[in-house]
């Protein structure tokens, strides 16, 4: 692990001298990801705009939270503009061997033919309530361990109040526990929830995803990823009187533009030693799997016609992820940035050491992380091949998990389960395990004979649980048998087991359920050592940072991203690569010339019959210096009178570093101009329905 970077005390000086010229000011205009509760007004009038209270209220109730994804409510009946890729777990669900939807796209000419995305939800947020006080009421004064088992407990029964209290008040609220600066606040995020989401329109994967994984995380881009989905409450279409207009104009370059969406997470806010673990011990290794496990899949692919479109979404993703760690390792690589991190974490400590009273409340918490990471080297694998279940790469085997864990969670006190199974989190958990989605036993069998076998290669096969489970099979052939023989991809079955509840899975024989009881207590055990020795002494210590950032320098940070609702900043513009200007709007007429008619580069037949009547120099994506990260996905780009000018969907290369620190040159949103999806909807798809009711009139 990493020692304090020694300075010079001419280097701290300047060090200290720039910290305390930034912490009297908020963050730069382009740069944070801001809760709605702590929007400063600074950041927009940096951009000469001012928005208000009624301006933010609207907009965060016109906000969905989807699945890893954002979308936001553009009719009064339900609409939700999101992105193509959002949606294409659900096309999976409706495609067939012989057929994939993600091919063909989707246009329901009426809403009784739109398509039910059983595992997709919608979250609104409507209220937030800080419980900060309450869980360091009950905290206060406790032993790390002890501390994070009463933390769990207290935010388990804050939620279940808060569930109980709104359906007293005939309002059903989905309630929330949300940890925002390290555990330096605790608050209640109260929702919405819709769990009836069906699929209106999206367009073939050849124009969501022109280009493919070569154009991914760059620009230009001509991508139209859109989606339109809607919500619906008692098998009608959801009243959704909040909801933001369209613009289908565009913006234009300058233009200041939000994003305001659900950015997954960052880790801008931790420490030098855990980044270095990262770099040297995690993120080498998810490289290493994740490209082996790539190359699996792409020789299957080319098996045949099937096989590659049975594959296709989950090759999609793992290239995505790959590309994604490469240039997080880069970034962790690149020394200068390393170096900044120090010296920002050195500014702070000496902040800490300046001021008595909070070096006696806080102590030495970056030590504390420090041995923490020691720790977790001694186990993490081992917790990452069983408890994460890295050995087991199979969505059988996560089916029997949730019902192994899940029943017997289930049977105790709501404040005594694991997180992922309180009772608020049980609706989810029965709509996954109920939901009819397509499990083809022949990817089952790949993935999981490749885990199978890294687990033997990387814990050894003199391993107890590597011997016990190999010691006459390979992997190859235990895969195929478990695959074979397992019963779990019947939802009915499923959910028998469910309602079920502990006896009935004690009693099953099901070798996936066989499979997962076996290697609960050896999972359990290492989460528990994890959660112990690790989580318990890092949170706690992380929650100390926290106070010392509060005490240091005020409340003119934001806290890292949590998949909770944020608005950020930005402008419509390019940046300078390599000393070459990138503009910011790319237009129609290059998409044809670019097309080669071979994937990834063959546009779709509607749009080959469309091009003479399309007006080639409508803007078609466009580029913006706002702050965001995955889980953007589907973000409306809204304009200061707060409209939708746009639809996130990407960012460029330069983003990826963004969870780590944000580069205000290079880091760059990219996204769907609205003049785009009206050029497209109207010529190539002809949606006069939903053209209609997003106030397009012909």
């Amino acid at each position: 692990m990493a020692k304090r970077n020694p300075m010079t005390r001419h280097r701290l000086l300047l060090v200290l001298a720039a910290a305390s010229c930034c912490a009297a000011r908020p963050a730069r205009a382009d740069e944070g990801m801001w809760t709605f509760d702590h929007f400063p007004s600074a950041v927009a009038k940096a951009h000469d705009v001012e928005i208000g209270q009624p301006w933010l209220d609207r907009v965060r109730r016109s906000i969905v939270r989807l699945s890893g994804c954002t979308g936001s409510f553009v009719s009064a009946s339900g609409l939700i503009l999101t992105n193509h890729h959002c949606v294409e777990s659900c096309l999976a669900q409706h495609s067939t061997r012989e057929q994939s939807l993600i091919d063909t796209g989707v246009l329901a000419a009426r809403r009784e033919d739109e398509l039910r995305c059983e595992t997709q939800i919608a979250d609104v947020l409507v209220e937030l309530e800080e419980i900060t006080a309450q869980v360091a009421d009950a905290t206060r004064g406790l032993e790390d361990r002890v501390a994070k088992e009463r933390r769990r407990e207290t935010l388990t029964s804050l939620e279940q109040r808060c569930e109980e209290a709104s359906k007293k008040a005939s309002n059903s609220l989905k309630c929330e526990a949300v940890t925002l600066y390290g555990g330096g606040q605790y608050w209640l995020y109260k929702y919405r929830r819709y769990t009836d989401l069906r699929l209106a329109f999206t367009p073939e994967d050849s124009i969501a995803a022109f280009g493919g994984d070569p154009d991914n995380f760059q620009f230009p881009r001509w991508c139209l990823d859109v989606a339109l989905l809607r919500a619906y409450v008692d098998g009608r279409a959801a009243t959704t009187p909040d909801h933001l207009t369209i613009d289908f104009a565009g913006p234009t370059a300058g233009e200041p533009v939000f994003v305001a969406g659900h950015p997954g997470s960052t880790d801008r806010q931790l420490t030098v030693p855990e980044l270095l673990t990262l770099r040297n011990d995690v993120l080498p290794r998810e490289l290493l799997l994740d490209s082996e496990l790539r190359g699996r899949y792409i020789e299957f692919a080319k098996t045949g016609a099937t096989a590659e479109r049975i594959v296709r979404d989950d090759l999609n993703g793992l290239e995505n992820s790959i590309k994604v760690e490469r240039k997080l390792l880069d970034a962790l690589l690149d020394e200068s940035l390393l170096l900044r991190k120090h010296d920002q974490e050195a500014v702070l400590r000496l902040g800490v050491e300046r001021d008595p009273a909070l070096l006696k409340a806080i102590g030495d918490p970056w030590a504390k992380i420090e041995a923490a990471q020691r720790t977790q080297a001694a186990f993490g694998l081992r917790y990452r091949f069983l408890e994460r279940a890295a050995g087991f790469d199979s969505e059988l085997f996560r089916y029997a998990r949730r019902l192994v864990r899940g029943t017997a969670e289930r049977a105790k006190p709501n404040t005594a389960r694991l997180r992922e199974y309180t009772d608020s989190a049980l609706p989810r958990i029965e709509q996954r395990l109920k939901a009819s989605v397509p499990v083809y036993p022949e990817l089952e069998e790949l993935t999981l004979s490749f885990s199978l076998e890294r687990m033997r290669e990387w814990l050894g096969p003199d391993d107890p649980l590597v011997r016990r489970l190999l010691a006459t099979e390979s992997p190859d052939s235990l895969a195929a048998a478990l695959v074979r023989d397992s019963k779990l991809a019947d939802p009915a079955l499923r959910m028998q087991l469910w309602n079920g509840g502990e006896p009935a899975v004690a009693a099953s024989t099901d070798p996936m359920i066989e499979l997962a009881r076996s290697v609960d207590p050896e999972a359990r055990a290492l989460r528990k050592r994890e959660e112990d020795e690790v989580e318990a002494v890092t949170e706690l210590a992380h929650e100390a940072i926290a106070k010392a950032r509060f005490a240091v320098l005020g409340t003119t940070v934001y806290p890292d991203a949590t998949f909770t609702l944020r608005l950020n900043v930005g402008t419509v513009r390019g940046w300078d690569e390599n000393g070459s200007p990138v503009a910011p709007f790319t237009t129609l007429g290059r998409l044809f010339e670019r097309a080669t008619g071979r994937a990834p580069f063959a546009l779709p037949a509607s749009w080959q019959q469309a091009r003479t009547t399309l007006d080639l120099d409508t803007p078609f994506n466009l580029s913006t210096d706002n702050d965001i990260v995955g889980g953007n996905s589907g973000s409306p780009l809204i304009d200061a009178k707060g409209r939708i000018v746009g639809l996130i969907f990407d960012g460029n290369i330069h983003s990826i570093a963004g969870a780590y620190w944000f580069d205000a040159d290079k880091n760059r949103a990219v996204a769907v101009v609205t003049a785009a999806i009206r050029e497209a909807l109207t010529k190539v798809y002809r949606a006069t329905g939903l053209l209609a009711e997003l106030g397009v009139r012909r």
